[in-house]
């Protein structure tokens, strides 16, 4: 029971890693379509998208890295995920530009690396 909990606990880490690679490169890909080629914006720049990956980045962030102080007693990758999701929310207040992309990049960078140190902590 606890190795299959363990298993869950890490493949979310892992997912949640996936998720902000994916995420950012969601927003380069859809800076460079739209602002030089002019193409995609209805589809990549929707709010709906945004929306749902702050959703997903949400539950599997605050639920991986919530069970990994429970684990391991480190409170760090929390904070530093906590962070970069703040970071990820406030890139959906700023709007579509230049400001987004740098504040999405950082957030999904420190997301990333929380869950990184998540999993070395658990080791």
């Amino acid at each position: 029971m606890r190795r299959t909990f363990l298993s869950i606990r890490d493949r979310l880490d892992g997912t949640g890693i996936i998720l902000s690679g994916l995420c950012m490169v969601h927003c380069l890909l859809g800076a460079v379509l739209v602002g030089v080629l002019g193409l995609g914006g209805g589809v990549l720049l929707s709010p709906a998208i945004h929306r749902v990956g702050l959703a997903l980045a949400l539950v599997v962030g605050l639920v991986s890295l919530g069970f990994g102080v429970m684990r391991h007693g480190r409170v760090g990758p929390l904070v530093l995920g906590g962070l970069g999701l703040a970071l990820m929310a406030a890139a959906i207040l700023v709007g579509h530009g230049l400001p987004e992309a740098v504040l999405t990049v950082m957030g999904v960078s420190l997301v990333a690396f929380a869950h990184i140190r998540n999993l070395h902590a658990a080791c």
